[in-house]
């Protein structure tokens, strides 16, 4: 089950894309899918792994033949062994997007009693 970490990269984002999309969904009995075009699309665009088009379509080849991802009817979606990749890369990586998302939102002087100015020369 090794991957290259671009790999690990196109399946967290592809397990990211569907945790966030069906919970836009209010019935539970609905799943949403997406393509492999569209995927593909916002991969490039949120410029996750800077690589070609044709490259991200050998990855999730890739991927498929791992048994990571699987490919019907126009869709991609996770496989078991795949989730579960993906529930691994998701805890390793969650401490960090908390961090940044909490930083992001508020004011990161305000966690200190004082805030100290330095003033230094840029190299």
């Amino acid at each position: 089950m090794e991957t290259t970490k671009k790999q690990s990269y196109i399946l967290y984002a592809l397990g990211q894309w569907y945790e966030q999309a069906n919970k836009q969904v209010q019935n539970n009995e609905l799943e949403v899918a997406i393509s492999k075009a569209i995927f593909i699309d916002l991969v490039m665009k949120a410029k996750i792994v800077e690589k070609k088009e044709r490259a991200l379509y050998k990855n999730l080849e890739e991927l498929e033949k791992k048994k990571l991802i699987g490919y019907s009817s126009r869709n991609l979606s996770l496989t078991k062994k795949g989730s579960k990749l993906y529930e691994k890369l998701n805890t390793e990586i969650k401490p960090y997007v908390k961090l940044s998302n909490l930083l992001g939102k508020t004011n990161p002087l305000s966690y200190t009693k004082k805030a100290q100015t330095v003033f230094k020369l840029k190299k």
